[in-house]
């Protein structure tokens, strides 16, 4: 491990566990930073609003049992339940997919980008356990997460300027320096984090009462 944090890396460091801190309050709660410092109380997430399909043709999660949903073709993952997914092209347009898809996605790149820097550099999408429900997300979640910035804390300057330390093979990683593959994955995780806390406003919005 490094014996201290790049000067570098420390903003982005910052700004990963901010936004890490953020999206884990917004799925758990009891309450969440607003954005401007007050505390908003929010209950966690069901596996209703985890599964929610906000329209027709959703991708989602799904038992394996059942196979894959609308023009998905495999479910990516192992255990009983997977992720909808299809080799490429994509469909066109993208399908509209679920707190589920969009949180067991970015907890599964988080966990193999930590492999693929600091680990095996082995494992696939194949390796990867999806949750079937709202806890079990969102403490594979928290795993990921923290085995990702572990990776972080190991990067020295050296490391940060090395083209392909991370062998994730889901992405432009062996092209990138390691410092520009750590601003993408924030920016996954800001992304998605938005995502998901907007799908749980209108769930709550449309299911108010019920």
């Amino acid at each position: 491990m490094a014996d201290h944090v790049p000067a570098r890396l420390a903003p982005l460091l910052a700004e990963f566990d901010f936004a890490r801190q953020r999206l884990a309050d917004r799925m758990a709660g009891p309450v969440m930073n607003s954005g401007n410092g007050t505390e908003v109380k929010v209950g966690p997430m069901t596996d209703a609003e985890y599964l929610w399909e906000p329209g027709p043709g959703c991708w989602s999660v799904r038992r394996r049992a059942d196979g894959p949903g609308p023009r998905a073709t495999v479910l990516t993952g192992r255990g009983e339940f997977g992720r909808d997914s299809a080799p490429p092209p994509h469909p066109a347009p993208p399908p509209f997919t679920t707190i589920a898809w969009r949180l067991t996605h970015l907890s599964e790149l988080l966990a193999l980008r930590a492999d693929h820097t600091h680990g095996s550099r082995s494992l696939t999408r194949d390796d990867y356990a999806v949750g079937g429900d709202a806890a079990t997300a969102v403490a594979a979640f928290d795993s990921a997460a923290t085995a990702w910035r572990e990776s972080l804390l190991a990067a020295d300057d050296t490391v940060l300027d090395t083209v392909g330390h991370s062998t994730y093979p889901h992405g432009g990683d062996s092209e990138e320096v390691f410092l520009d593959v750590v601003w993408w994955v924030n920016q996954e995780l800001l992304h998605h984090g938005a995502e998901i806390a907007l799908l749980r406003d209108l769930y709550r919005l449309g299911h108010a009462g019920a």
